[in-house]
């Protein structure tokens, strides 16, 4: 088993979320899992605790109220993005494992560009020296999951710093063409959608109770 992949190019943060909910009202348990990947145009993004005092100074950059977990963070072109629609009851998997394995399949692509990204506990996403390369944020409803992962390949960085990242005052953030890594973002799309595979359907990992929830980046 496998998911089914959609590349969509740039396209525009309010639209795509809006096909999510759609997709996930209709699916059923004979649904095929998605993964869908892409870029959006700059937005700033507040999830379900977002507050907007770590909004700095957005300046023309639109602010979306969205239904992911978590604070508020910036999308934008040269930004990986991965949706990931999954049915968790029939993957056995609960959200905090499937943050577990997002996080690894981004760890498992950056180490193909001889960068070592990890984990930090408590704060969910995917860091290198301490600087935030790769945010998360899910929904989980019915035991469906929407939203994913964003992971910073060649951004401009600059509007972060209009933003408390996440939440965090002073979080520095990066981005592989920062880190020196050559690459383009339609090789890390090929390297990121099969570290996903991977990650979510290989066999033989530890899993956690499934529930709805709602996961921070």
């Amino acid at each position: 088993m496998t998911a089914l992949v959609r590349r969509l190019g740039c396209r525009a943060y309010a639209a795509v979320w809006q096909d999510m909910r759609t997709f996930v009202d209709a699916r059923t348990a004979a649904t095929a899992d998605e993964f869908w990947l892409l870029e959006h145009p700059p937005v700033f993004t507040l999830g379900l605790a977002g507050s907007r005092a770590h909004l700095l100074d957005p300046g023309t950059i639109p602010v979306i109220a969205t239904d992911r977990g978590g604070q508020v963070t910036y999308h934008a072109p040269g930004q990986l993005i991965a949706y990931v629609l999954l049915d968790l009851k029939r993957l056995d998997l609960g959200p905090r494992e499937l943050v577990r394995r997002l996080e690894a399949a981004v760890i498992a692509t950056l180490a193909t560009y001889a960068v070592s990204g990890e984990r930090r506990p408590g704060a969910p996403g995917v860091y290198v020296d301490g600087e935030k390369i790769a945010a998360l944020g899910l929904r989980i409803r019915h035991g469906f999951s929407y939203h994913g992962l964003a992971l910073n390949v060649e951004p401009d960085l600059a509007p972060f710093t209009r933003i408390n990242p996440c939440g965090y005052a002073g979080l520095k953030v990066t981005s592989m063409a920062a880190l020196g890594a050559v690459c383009d973002l339609s090789t890390v799309m090929d390297r990121l959608e099969g570290a996903l595979q991977h990650a979510l359907y290989a066999p033989g990992a530890k899993v956690s109770p499934a529930a709805d929830n709602a996961l921070p980046f």
